[in-house]
């Protein structure tokens, strides 16, 4: 004969310290962005271009569409550098040695950066540039 079912609240509850290792997870993210941030000269660039642009937003009162495609664009350009910096590192223990193939995994790298800060320009003139322009007259 078949065992009972648990109680429901039972059966809703997640594996044990299933809960611990999201909590923990959260937390390498956090130190591996707090690593590459103090290691990387670029990101700092970021991040201080990240405060002045939020900085900007307030001043301007920008809208909440304004401030989603902000954001998303300050994910993008954190997000692609954060994945250079973890290429550069992995190919840097992979070939210690120049090799033309870790060269190139880094320049495609830094390539994908360069083309999410551009299109984050491209967005900061969209968004702030009206602001811009009528506070000047």
């Amino acid at each position: 004969m078949a065992e009972p079912a648990p109680p429901t609240s039972q059966r809703l509850r997640p594996p044990d310290g299933l809960w611990r290792r999201r909590v923990a997870s959260f937390g390498h993210a956090f130190r591996g962005v707090w690593a590459a941030l103090r290691s990387e000269v670029h990101l700092q660039f970021h991040a201080l271009a990240t405060v002045v642009v939020i900085g900007l937003g307030f001043y301007c009162n920008l809208t909440r569409l304004e401030w989603a495609l902000v954001a998303l664009a300050i994910a993008s350009v954190w997000a692609a550098e954060l994945v250079n910096t973890a290429i550069e590192a992995l190919t840097d223990l992979a070939s210690p040695a120049y090799h033309p193939l870790a060269g190139k995994a880094k320049d495609v790298a830094a390539g994908a950066v360069l083309l999410a800060a551009l299109g984050a320009l491209v967005v900061g003139a969209l968004v702030f540039g009206p602001h811009v322009l009528a506070g000047r007259q």
